[in-house]
């Protein structure tokens, strides 16, 4: 049985975030993108089973092919480019419905470049875990801290210069995993190279993951995956 955070971990978190540079900028929640509404269509029209890993974020998740990469024949990708922690909450219900058995949640980096504040990205972040568990009770969910950057690149500079911010929220994602007692991969540390950046092998332009990214990504995941009946 699960543990719900109390307040205790939003004063935490707040103090934790009380140094950061003020984010001042008008948070758009209503932002969402382009492909968004035919997308969650596409998926609320496929069929579901309690079998199915789903694999739920950005374009960083829907970038790969989840069933190759991982052998995994119940591997079903809902992630959305450009996505952000509104837009799973909004969608939410699509993925929670099929009572899949497991999900992998990698989602926050469009909300930093974005400017909406830590603490609400790790609101929303809880919002989404405390729904998970109680729409779909038996889903194992598994929540992994996000990406670094390489800010070399010079292509996503929105998504650049803000380590402080994607530490802050990791912190807080590795404390809510485990108030809730969930399975925490701490990707971050695992694609830094010396200096902290996002290792340039694993990527062609600083934010999304190349080939040889996705093969680390995938050998990380593989022990957590649940391969289900034959």
């Amino acid at each position: 049985m699960r543990i719900k955070p109390s307040a205790l971990l939003y004063i935490s978190l707040a103090c934790n975030f009380a140094g950061l540079q003020a984010q001042t900028k008008k948070i758009d929640t209503v932002y969402r993108p382009k492909t968004f509404d035919v997308q969650v269509r596409q998926f609320e029209i496929y069929p579901d089973s309690p079998e199915d890993v789903i694999f739920l974020g950005n374009s960083i998740t829907s970038r790969a092919q989840w069933n190759e990469l991982l052998g995994l024949p119940n591997a079903r990708n809902r992630g959305i480019s450009g996505d952000t922690t509104f837009g799973i909450l909004e969608r939410l219900h699509e993925v929670t419905e099929g009572r899949p058995a497991q999900i992998f949640l990698l989602i926050g980096i469009n909300d930093i470049s974005r400017n909406v504040p830590d603490a609400l990205i790790l609101r929303n972040y809880e919002t989404i875990i405390d729904r998970i568990q109680r729409e779909s009770p038996a889903t194992r969910l598994v929540v992994q801290t996000i990406l670094p950057v390489n800010p070399d690149f010079g292509e996503y500079e929105r998504h650049y210069h803000k380590d402080g911010h994607i530490a802050a929220v990791n912190a807080g994602i590795r404390e809510l995993a485990d108030a809730y007692g969930l399975t925490l991969i701490d990707l971050h540390p695992l694609f830094l190279d010396p200096s902290g950046k996002l290792k340039v092998e694993y990527t062609d332009e600083g934010l999304h993951l190349n080939e040889k990214g996705y093969l680390h990504w995938a050998s990380i995941l593989r022990p957590h995956v649940e391969k289900g009946e034959d």
